[in-house]
């Protein structure tokens, strides 16, 4: 299956824990990082999850939200690593982030939203994501 969705992170499901409705899964990627995705029970029940097994986590490009010094956040996910790239558009601007161990986010933001937070390449920067923003996927 190919995927319109830029950013697919491969992970292992370190934890699952169901709720009444939704359910938290936790990948870990190489490297550590974790991603939190809130899905609903039946996705999965759906999708066969269980702790140990390979998944992706799917983050499309405008649900990525760029940060410099984030401290405090309610947002589950906060992947900081360094600007990798910049590539200019006329309204928005695509802002990619290495997040070492060959993982990489990108974001689609504002040009303006780039020269206020003084972006660029080799910068440390957060790429923050809602859980309920995450889509998982399995092979």
């Amino acid at each position: 299956m190919k995927l319109s969705t830029r950013n697919q992170l491969k992970g292992t499901v370190k934890s699952i824990t169901e709720g009444a409705v939704n359910a938290e899964v936790i990948l870990i990627l190489p490297g550590g990082t974790e991603i939190v995705s809130v899905v609903t029970n039946g996705a999965v029940k759906n999708l066969d999850l269980k702790v140990g097994d390979t998944a992706y986590a799917l983050i499309k490009s405008s649900s990525v939200i760029i940060g410099i010094d984030v401290k405090k956040i309610s947002a589950r996910n906060v992947l900081t690593g360094k600007i990798s790239s910049i590539l200019k558009g006329s309204v928005n601007d695509e802002v990619s982030i290495d997040l070492g161990s060959g993982y990489t986010v990108t974001a689609v933001i504002t040009k303006s939203s780039v020269a206020s937070l003084e972006l660029t390449v080799g910068i440390e920067a957060s790429a923050i994501v809602k859980a309920s923003s995450i889509i998982l996927a399995v092979d």
